[in-house]
């Protein structure tokens, strides 16, 4: 376990979380891992969302080797598979099942692998509905997760001495997305072409539709004054397995794993700012500080892109894919 590198230490400044419950998509590695981590050693029941039990279960094995007492917290397998819709929501309609609170819902993606569960930096392809696969995987299962699970965050969040947080997991790639458009499912379904970069535009559009889901949603809790916190978290350079395995495909890739391990954070350390905006006392002390804003290590508030910040651009995106759930028939 890394040592912190900031004023910030989860284990010191988390408070005991005994009685709250989470959900952290991606925790089986990466920063996903290390998010459940800090949650389950301050008391939380943590569900670790991963597409198998065996990699649940090996998630497990990772967090006791890591110091996680057996009496630290409670860990449960969430089965969810982001790369499907469908099976995102019936993830979260078996949660509702199972608890009647949620306190805290974090996200993660495997390039930074906090929903290792998302689609990384990696060529265009489609799903077998035809629909891009980083933006079904990055955004629309994410959304659909989220969405089903509204209900119960807002009723947990009616509940005395309750504090109820969403963070979502961005990049600071979502710069790279320029002349975005969310209107229609041929703009969600755009490639971005054979350029070297197309890859890191295509990523980018997803982790800026992160950020504007973000505050779109924010937006809508404080319009019905229900009081929920949602963050964007840009968890910064992270030696992560996402990021080994994008590494190693370029050429001269053990050279440029190397040289990104003497400068990157360590997966643990890439978990403290997801931990900030998910549990500090802070945050909730501050609330109308940091609702709905974008987060980068460790903890501080940046203003993102001015494509990040559109309104506008936010509520298109929302009316989209909630036309795609329908069309495709992902809610029903």
């Amino acid at each position: 376990m890394a040592a912190s590198t900031s004023r910030f230490d989860p284990l010191k400044d988390i408070p005991d979380l005994s009685g709250r419950v989470a959900i952290v998509t991606g925790a089986n590695a990466g920063i996903g891992l290390y998010t459940a981590y800090y949650l389950a050693k301050r008391g939380a029941k943590v569900y670790l969302g991963a597409r198998s039990e065996e990699k649940a279960k090996a998630a497990v094995t990772r967090l006791r080797a890591e110091g996680l007492g057996e009496d630290e917290g409670e860990l449960i397998w969430l089965d969810i598979d982001l790369s499907d819709p469908r099976r995102a929501k019936k993830a979260a309609q078996w949660f509702m099942g199972q608890e009647v609170r949620l306190d805290i819902l974090a996200s993660s993606d495997s390039c930074y692998s906090t929903h290792s569960l998302g689609r990384t930096i990696a060529p265009y392809a489609r799903t077998a509905d035809d629909i891009s696969d980083s933006m079904v995987t990055n955004h629309i299962s994410p959304y659909l997760f989220t969405k089903t699970l509204l209900p119960l965050l807002r009723s947990t969040a009616l509940q005395p001495d309750s504090d109820v947080r969403i963070v979502n997991l961005t990049s600071v790639l979502h710069h790279w997305a320029k002349n975005p458009s969310y209107d229609s499912l041929e703009a969600f379904n755009q490639d971005f072409g054979s350029s070297a970069n197309a890859e890191f535009s295509l990523y980018g559009y997803t982790k800026l539709a992160n950020i504007l889901w973000t505050s779109k949603l924010q937006r809508l809790f404080d319009k019905e004054e229900t009081p929920i916190v949602t963050v964007a978290v840009h968890p910064g350079k992270v030696m992560s397995e996402g990021n080994v395995r994008t590494l190693m495909r370029l050429p001269l890739g053990r050279a440029w794993v190397w040289a990104a391990s003497q400068l990157f954070l360590t997966s643990a350390e890439g978990a403290y700012t997801s931990i900030f905006a998910a549990a500090l006392p802070l945050v909730r002390e501050r609330r109308d500080e940091y609702k709905g804003r974008y987060m980068v290590p460790f903890g501080r508030l940046e203003t993102p892109s001015s494509h990040a910040q559109s309104n506008a651009l936010a509520d298109e995106l929302w009316q989209t894919t909630e036309q795609v759930i329908a069309d495709f028939g992902f809610d029903s």
